[in-house]
């Protein structure tokens, strides 16, 4: 394995991972699977509909709302 400095390569893992006990593997195997079940439902985390509250009210910067729903009521005739 390399020292401290240097940076461990796939190879590196799958050599020390062979050479651990069918236990210490299992163990293994359970940390990471710990690991992706929290990553991936970080991931999936549902968002809620007000956490888009302001977006995008620059473009409405300077605009008068009532004059702007009139013209677009206007324009369906």
């Amino acid at each position: 394995m390399p020292d401290k400095k240097e940076t461990l390569t796939y190879d590196d893992y799958v050599k020390g991972i062979q050479a651990l006990k069918p236990e210490e593997q299992l163990n293994l195997i359970e940390l990471l699977s710990l690991r992706l079940k929290k990553a991936v439902t970080k991931k999936n985390k549902k968002h809620s509909i007000l956490e888009l509250e302001g977006l995008g009210a620059e473009i409405w910067e300077g605009i008068d709302v009532q004059k702007y729903i009139r013209k677009e009521r206007e324009s369906w005739s």
